[in-house]
């Protein structure tokens, strides 16, 4: 995806095209591992982390996204040298410009899936362990484990013994505090998982402990390692041109994977600037808690933190997937909550560049209250555009009135731009003119507003006069 900046730029993605019935056949296969596929143990996962027959076409619902279907290891590294040739464009289009990327472009969407599971299952145990230290009901960062009872109850369960468990600690250097809070325990999981694919946990509903992995084959570890090099590369040629690397969101069964891949990337590339973006969807019930949380580890361990703020774009899919199979919905439960919610994440990230230098963010949106209330807290806080701390992105052919005027004004402002051909890329922006249920009525704002400007330059005499 391009994002052209208003008086610059954002980063074309390729889209090509898949038939229903070869996504819908498809798509669970290349979410399930082998080893799964031999045992049926994909019936042990979660229910919002399997793959599922009649939602393998992911497009169901989604208007305003690009889907990318696992085909080969081949197609991926065609994936990657579009976004390559993209990331290209932008560097020569503009000094300041956006790419876009979507992550399962890069790889099979089996290790997204199982890895957010992981990270899933993980933060649940931490929030059990900090429920039976009484600090349920607390703000996520403010949940502090007192580490020695950690330890205990990690013995208690037979997760570990309080020798192995003390070991984590002292090798992390965690718990010098006496406490371990969410990002402690978060960083465990990377070395843990390197050390073993078996890591056991129990399962709150059964009380069995359970492997937080399945186990790999030979062939299956390497695509999951061309995955992290295809990204690698991508993110290494970014900062080479001086283009931010923005990764989308995807769906919520995917997301905790690439938002953590994301991170990793962020703690390798921003720590000059913010080169990699992360996105957060504030349909999202855990929206807020996501964005405190990568931001405090932005802010303990010093680099630059960006994020792209989106609504989201796979609302009704998301719902009824998790009301046909079983799973709490989520999503917020309206458009009025998931716009607090938006504000919401919006202002605690804008209260934050107020007193750091090293945070960014992208303002994706066409709701023009979202943007008034953007330039109004800007306002009041003392952020200056002229700071480039805080974007502005809207589709290119929608909300022309809300795009030039923040240009004109000295807003960093962009527009996207889809790239590939064009009997592909025609279909896909007749979808986005479908985004929501406020287009026709932006539409006629829009028009509006023009032909309110001919009046006005008629009266004047100044039809054919250019602005200077």
């Amino acid at each position: 995806m391009l994002l052209e900046r208003v008086g610059g730029g954002f980063a074309p993605c390729h889209l090509s095209r898949v038939s229903e019935a070869k996504s819908t056949s498809s798509a669970p296969g290349s979410c399930t591992s082998a080893a799964e596929k031999e045992t049926g143990g994909a019936e042990q996962r979660e229910k919002q982390y399997r793959a599922h027959q009649g939602f393998g076409d992911r497009r169901g619902g989604v208007i305003s996204a690009r889907t990318y279907f696992y085909a080969s290891e081949a197609k991926c590294d065609q994936h990657m040298e579009t976004f390559l040739s993209c990331i290209d464009a932008s560097s020569a289009s503009s000094q300041d410009g956006f790419s876009a990327i979507k992550l399962t472009a890069l790889g099979r969407p089996q290790f997204l899936l199982q890895f957010s599971e992981v990270l899933v299952k993980w933060r649940r145990f931490f929030h059990q362990m900090a429920a039976e230290q009484g600090q349920a009901g607390r703000a996520v960062l403010e949940m502090k484990l007192e580490a020695e009872k950690l330890q205990e109850a990690l013995a208690n369960l037979s997760v570990a013994t309080k020798a192995e468990s003390q070991r984590w600690f002292t090798g992390e250097e965690l718990g010098v505090s006496g406490t371990v809070d969410l990002l402690d325990w978060n960083s465990l999981i990377d070395s843990r998982t390197k050390l073993s694919k078996l890591l056991l946990i129990p399962n709150i509903q059964t009380g069995q402990l359970e492997p937080l992995l399945s186990r790999f084959t030979e062939e299956e570890d390497l695509q999951m390692k061309r995955m992290l090099q295809r990204m690698d590369v991508l993110a290494k040629r970014a900062t080479e041109k001086g283009v931010r690397l923005m990764v989308d969101a995807e769906q919520s069964y995917f997301q905790p994977a690439i938002s953590r891949l994301t991170l990793e990337m962020q703690r390798r590339f921003n720590r000059d600037r913010a080169i990699i973006f992360n996105t957060h969807q504030c349909y999202l019930k855990e929206a807020y808690d996501n964005v405190a949380v990568d931001l405090e580890l932005s802010r303990r361990e010093g680099w630059h933190f960006g994020t792209k703020l989106v609504r989201g774009a796979y609302m009704e899919q998301e719902r009824e997937r998790a009301a046909k199979i079983g799973y709490d919905d989520p999503i917020n439960p309206s458009y009025e909550k998931t716009s607090e919610m938006y504000h919401r994440c919006l202002d605690y990230i804008l209260e934050e560049i107020k007193h750091s230098p090293k945070v960014n963010v992208m303002v994706a949106s066409h709701n023009e209250d979202t943007v008034k209330f953007t330039l109004r807290r800007m306002m009041e806080l003392g952020i200056h555009p002229s700071e480039k701390k805080v974007y502005f992105g809207q589709l290119l052919g929608m909300c022309d009135q809300i795009t030039f005027p923040l240009g004109q004004a000295g807003f960093p402002v962009y527009k996207y731009v889809p790239y590939g051909p064009v009997d592909e890329v025609l279909p896909y922006l007749s979808r986005r003119a479908l985004e929501n249920r406020g287009f026709i009525q932006r539409t006629k704002r829009e028009r509006e507003l023009l032909w309110r400007e001919v009046k006005r330059r008629l009266l004047a005499g100044s039809l054919f006069r250019r602005s200077p």
